[in-house]
């Protein structure tokens, strides 16, 4: 069952740009984790092994958007799991002066797509569940 709203379609559109997006910067990183590094204005990595881990496990962590980008209501948890993931990157790199630009880039997609995800499952309820929460 897919949920058809307009927002249901754009968080799964969405979800699709912020895996492409991870993989894009992952491979990168894989390769030359030093040019990468540098891209944060640091001039280098503790050791060239981490950069590399990091980006392998954020293209492990981009598998699991597809399910939610498919079908978003049957893999609710994962939907919300990918705007958890996306607000924890974004929460770790902001206290770093020098890799804010990396919680840009999360907060980036983080944002929209809790917006997304709350509208598409708000306008995905049925009318007779949609009743005031307290009336006078």
């Amino acid at each position: 069952m897919l949920n058809n709203t307009r927002p249901g379609r754009s968080f799964r559109r969405l979800l699709w740009v912020a895996a492409a997006a991870n993989v894009v910067i992952s491979l990168p990183a894989i390769a030359a984790p030093t040019a990468i590094i540098g891209l944060a204005g640091r001039t280098e990595a503790d050791a060239e092994i981490w950069p590399r881990l990091a980006a392998l496990q954020l293209i492990i962590l981009s598998a699991f958007y597809i399910p939610p980008a498919i079908d978003l209501d049957r893999y609710r948890p994962l939907a919300w799991c990918a705007v958890a993931a996306h607000t924890a990157g974004g929460m770790f790199f902001l206290f770093e002066p020098g890799y804010r630009l990396f919680a840009a880039y999360d907060f980036g997609f983080a944002l929209p797509l809790a917006a997304l995800l709350t509208m598409a499952i708000r306008r995905d309820r049925p009318a007779a569940s949609r009743a005031p929460v307290a009336t006078l």
